[in-house]
């Protein structure tokens, strides 16, 4: 996996505006059905990890837990970010690819039937 390329998509995403952040706009996309994907960093809370993973598991949306907060903020031109909803198809289908590696090793993406 190359998590430079993963990062730079993650800042196409946020200049797109393809890109919620933060833990309240990323559950309302997940709410509102327009996430396609969601990336918690690999350093949130036991509790953010699993509110996301629980809410994501419920309206089956594809989450991933990816680097870590100041990596995630920094790609995005803001601060620390523990959680990202990436609302574009086909920005998501790209980041999937590119996080593929992770999600056959760790099955780490779920929220698929």
């Amino acid at each position: 996996m190359d998590s430079n390329k993963v990062y730079s998509l993650l800042g196409l995403c946020m200049r797109a505006g393809k890109l919620k952040s933060g833990e309240f706009a990323t559950m309302e996309a997940i709410r509102k059905g327009t996430a396609k994907l969601v990336i918690v960093s690999s350093d949130a809370s036991d509790n953010t990890t699993k509110q996301f993973s629980d809410k994501c598991k419920f309206y089956k949306v594809p989450i991933v837990f990816f680097g870590d907060k100041e990596s995630l903020g920094h790609a995005i031109g803001k601060d620390v970010r523990t959680s990202l909803a990436i609302t574009d198809t086909g920005l998501s289908e790209s980041l999937r690819k590119n996080l593929l590696i992770e999600e056959e090793d760790g099955g780490n993406v779920n929220g698929k039937n």
